[in-house]
């Protein structure tokens, strides 16, 4: 298989902010600055007014091209250690393309590796002359590199899920033929990161084989999810309202349960462990429910608890914070809604956000902030929310711009984002995909 050893674009996403193009082309850097507002997708822009990025939004923005779109990704982790914030930042990441018909898809194991930071840091007058030709110097040695190691696989790759199990890093495939896919995913790390190796594995066209695979949910699905808490134990759902677990066994095998886990009425969409209990997870479906599992029980009687209407239109994605009894939850009718899980069989919500014009496509609470969560939509928006933030006064919501106080963040520049995860090692660090490709970036908010 060949490899892809590419430096990355690090081009500013999406201008946000709006400024006038009416002067005389002799405005100082202060008057544009003056002129300038805040944009909101959907709004019209003027005559004479066009977009400008504001680069001092992001600590860091790069973005990556892969050929065929990867609509779906997990981030792996690493041995490089937690909490990274020194630049330069390295991540490793594996996705699944969905290639025309008639193309060969893959599993495509990435590591972006050089990533520096993109606003630049404030300097006296004095050293800016003096430095810029150093910063000239500088450029080649800070591009960002995307190393890639391919794997063929059947199908389509509908969604894939990560986890390590010992020191192996290994990932579940959904594929549009009907089978879920597991992958040792040793080999093209070993890759990724030696150019000896990759030398080898290029010329030798490897493509190792799934290490299992199970067929039985008999038509294809989207939903799947490794436990946090017990290594190794898988849950999926498919199009015909199915669950069903997988438990390890000794010699890297596993056994799933031909029972199905039975309560919804129509596709299961998403699936999510509890980050704390082993035995517990949760389901959301096209049937407009969210519902809470107890594995122990026998798959007719498992489901424990039920929100029948959680939305209005189907239930796309769900994420379970990590420190928190709350259930991140999203549709098609485009709203955001928060459970506590305390009062869940009630049916209640205990927030709800409504600014994404289309259906949410992906949602994740912050893994190092638990009130800190983002979306993404078919809107085109990535967006970061925090609960902690309130209105401070009547006076305030006058000045301020016509959206939920929650709301930190928005974040444009792709073309139909699928996914979106937060970096687990890597502070506030997000990366997203979309048909356009994905974004590696930080905000200044979180």
């Amino acid at each position: 298989m060949a490899d892809d050893k590419q430096d990355m674009s690090d081009d500013s996403a999406e201008e946000m902010d709006v400024a006038s193009d009416e002067s005389d082309g002799e405005d100082t850097m202060e008057e544009h600055t003056e002129e300038s507002k805040v944009y909101l997708p959907g709004e019209t822009l003027k005559d004479g007014e066009q977009l400008v990025c504001d680069e001092s939004a992001y600590v860091m923005y790069h973005q990556a091209q892969t050929g065929a779109p990867c609509l779906s990704f997990d981030i792996l982790c690493d041995s490089l250690g937690d909490k990274r914030e020194s630049f330069p930042l390295t991540c490793y990441t594996v996705s699944g393309t969905q290639g025309e018909r008639g193309h060969t898809n893959h599993v495509i194991v990435m590591k972006m590796n050089n990533l520096h930071r993109t606003s630049k840091e404030q300097k006296p007058d004095t050293e800016e002359e003096s430095d810029e030709e150093s910063d000239d110097d500088d450029d080649d040695e800070k591009k960002p590199e995307l190393e890639t190691a391919l794997i063929q696989h059947t199908g389509c790759v509908n969604r894939i899920r990560a986890t390590n199990i010992g020191d192996k890093s290994i990932a579940a495939s959904w594929s549009e033929v009907g089978k879920v896919y597991i992958w040792d995913l040793t080999r093209p790390l070993q890759a990724v990161n030696d150019s000896n190796i990759m030398a080898v594995y290029t010329r030798n066209e490897e493509s190792p084989p799934p290490v299992f695979s199970f067929s039985g949910h008999q038509t294809e699905g989207y939903a799947v999810d490794w436990s946090p808490t017990t290594p190794g134990r898988l849950a999926t759902g498919d199009c015909t309202k199915n669950i069903h677990v997988w438990n390890p066994q000794q010699g890297g095998t596993w056994h799933v349960d031909q029972r199905p886990f039975k309560g919804h009425t129509s596709s299961v969409e998403d699936i999510q462990w509890s980050p704390n209990e082993a035995n517990v997870f949760a389901s959301c479906s096209v049937d407009k429910s969210v519902r809470v599992w107890d594995a122990r029980q026998s798959p007719s009687k498992a489901c424990m608890l039920t929100a029948s209407d959680a939305h209005d239109r189907d239930v796309n994605v769900i994420h379970w914070n990590r420190n928190e009894p709350f259930i991140l939850s999203g549709g098609d009718d485009g709203m955001i809604k928060v459970w506590d899980l305390r009062l869940f069989q009630s049916g209640k919500f205990v927030a709800a956000f409504k600014h994404h014009t289309a259906p949410i496509t992906s949602l994740e609470w912050n893994p190092n902030d638990s009130s800190v969560f983002a979306a993404s939509g078919s809107d085109d928006q990535i967006t970061v929310w925090d609960l902690g933030v309130e209105k401070d006064s009547i006076e305030q919501q006058d000045s301020e711009p016509d959206v939920p106080p929650q709301l930190l963040f928005i974040h444009q520049g792709q073309t139909d984002i699928k996914e979106l995860h937060w970096h687990p090692q890597l502070p506030g660090v997000m990366i997203s995909t979309a048909h356009s490709g994905f974004n590696v970036f930080r905000t200044i908010s979180v």
